[in-house]
């Protein structure tokens, strides 16, 4: 192919990509009023919506009055960390805590269930063999543990819940419709662990109750890591679908699985239909596949191969590497997306070190910048539209007459926390769509490892041992 026309085809592939990808603001409020529609569906009957909208039966978040030693075990991805705290109450607040990561082995992602909860129930009983000084666990008590378990689980009470599905590339047959708690107590009582689980929620919850320990105007908490998901405080009066006592507080917790929200105002375009066929989940979590850590790297790729294919954009024939799926992660996309050097470098080191394709010339690296870009932005930008409906369901997206008490959305994950770009134009998005005088009231702050002292503190405030303080 002659030079001018492969740059003017690889040049049209990218500009029609970034025109199927646009999210202007107009289309950014229909998916946030979609998103409203929808948590009022899933709110109101058990299957109303692609939105599962599970009540948590956390109704007490965490005031920062807790105290004690607390455990807590955080599974979500492909590692798990456990962790544990001293709550030393209002003025010690967390007196000290530590914590130890641990990688899951790929196998055990897709063995069975025993495999898998007996390497976590180990690892789990040699760090509490560890617990050194300043640590009180209470006399004749068991050890209690927040169990944060970040993916879709029917909840049966505080401490119970059945998996619904593996996500993020996890699959063991033997454990979707199981008591997750049940499997993790067989394990732990298999090593001869004495602990028990007072509190079984996700990540989203557990950055929520982590949040608002630290700041009592957390109403939300959204996930931007490998996956995505969103947790939020509502009004029980709200959930047509509670059939349960009401809760002194009024409050619930709802645990949208938002990664499963899809509407017809979602900009796919063919590399995200074909991505979706091809995937492990196919017309599942329509939403996560465009925002999140997992898929973003990957629809890049995508793009590229019909370029080099369409465009010979890195030579007569096509990089094997790049037709491996999910080669490029989304590290790799995030360090060419924010490269400043002006030859790119890292674009070219990147291209070389995972695609294996060498020596290519700044017009096609200058290429790629831009593709982690469309790609990128759309995914931010339609972020930043799904909080604005959750804000919506909540009344916080107009300014209330003389309010001026701030709103806090607790952030986590890693694509939140490491993808500056990312992270600046769903902020920049949200403001956009809030306007002047809302967004002085809305604040998105970073709720550090809050999914994993979340778990613990909420383990505290429904522990087992609780009424022997109230008296």
């Amino acid at each position: 192919m002659k030079n001018s026309s492969k740059w003017a085809r690889a040049m049209a592939i990218l500009r029609e990509f970034e025109e199927k990808c646009g999210t202007p603001i107009a289309k950014l409020r229909q998916v946030a009023d979609a998103m409203t529609v929808e948590m009022h569906a899933g709110l109101a009957s058990e299957g109303g919506s692609k939105l599962k909208m599970l009540i948590s039966y956390v109704d007490n978040l965490p005031t920062g009055d807790e105290k004690g030693l607390f455990y807590a075990l955080d599974l979500g991805g492909t590692n798990f960390r456990v962790l544990r705290v001293q709550l030393g109450g209002k003025d010690k607040r967390v007196a000290k805590q530590e914590f130890e990561e641990v990688s899951i082995p790929p196998h055990l992602m897709t063995g069975s269930s025993e495999a898998l909860f007996d390497f976590i129930a180990q690892a789990l009983a040699k760090f509490v063999a560890k617990e050194g000084e300043g640590y009180h666990p209470a006399p004749g008590r068991q050890r209690e543990l927040g169990f944060t378990f970040s993916f879709p689980v029917r909840q049966t009470s505080i401490s119970s819940g059945t998996l619904i599905k593996w996500t993020k590339g996890f699959n063991i047959e033997d454990t979707v419709g199981e008591d997750v708690v049940g499997e993790l107590t067989k394990a732990m009582e298999r090593q001869k662990l004495d602990m028990r689980v007072t509190a079984l929620v996700n990540d989203t919850i557990g950055t929520l109750a982590g949040g608002r320990y630290h700041h009592n105007g957390v109403i939300a908490a959204v996930i931007l890591g490998t996956g995505t998901n969103a947790a939020y405080v509502e009004r029980v009066h709200a959930i047509p679908k509670w059939h349960g006592l009401l809760p002194m507080s009024g409050e619930m917790v709802i645990n949208m699985e938002w990664g499963n929200f899809r509407s017809s105002h979602l900009p796919l375009t063919e590399f995200d239909q074909a991505l979706d066929t091809e995937s492990l989940n196919p017309g599942e979590q329509i939403f996560e596949k465009l925002i999140s850590g997992m898929y973003l790297g990957e629809i890049v790729r995508r793009v590229l191969l019909k370029m080099a294919d369409e465009a010979a954009l890195f030579g007569d024939t096509v990089p094997p590497k790049l037709k491996v799926p999910f080669i490029l992660r989304t590290p790799h996309m995030s360090a060419m997306h924010h490269d400043s050097s002006p030859d790119l470098k890292v674009v070219g080191s990147k291209l070389k070190d995972v695609l294996e394709i060498s020596n290519t010339s700044l017009k096609t690296r200058k290429i790629v910048v831009e593709l982690c870009d469309v790609v990128a932005t759309r995914g931010a930008r339609l972020s930043a539209a799904g909080i604005l409906g959750i804000l919506k369901k909540l009344g916080k997206d107009t300014v209330q007459d003389g309010v001026k008490q701030q709103s806090v959305v607790a952030m986590d994950g890693g694509l939140y926390e490491h993808y500056t770009r990312f992270r600046t134009t769903m902020e920049s998005t949200l403001k956009e769509l809030l306007g002047e005088g809302v967004a002085e009231n809305i604040v998105v702050e970073h709720s550090n490892d809050g999914s994993g002292i979340g778990a613990a503190l909420l383990a505290a405030s429904h522990s087992q041992y609780l009424e022997a303080y109230e008296t």
